[in-house]
């Protein structure tokens, strides 16, 4: 049985474009939880497209798994 591997995606306006502090975290858009990789960075290319003209907007996945587990084999 292969272990579980949970990615979030997530995203909002961050302070600088070169970092990953968002401006106010209420306004953080949960784009959903993931049990691969391929869906995770699927919902974040969608989602990041649909901003692209938004300098500000940011969208990251989140490897939860490595977080909540960190011995799990990388993905």
């Amino acid at each position: 049985m292969s272990q579980q591997l949970l990615h979030l995606v997530m995203g909002g306006k961050v302070v600088d474009t070169q970092g990953i502090e968002f401006q106010d975290l209420k306004d953080i858009h949960v784009v959903g939880f993931y049990a691969s990789y391929a869906e995770a960075e699927a919902a974040w290319r969608s989602w990041a497209q649909r901003t692209v003209d938004d300098a500000e907007m940011k969208y990251v996945i989140v490897h939860l798994h490595r977080l909540l587990e960190p011995t799990l084999a990388k993905d």
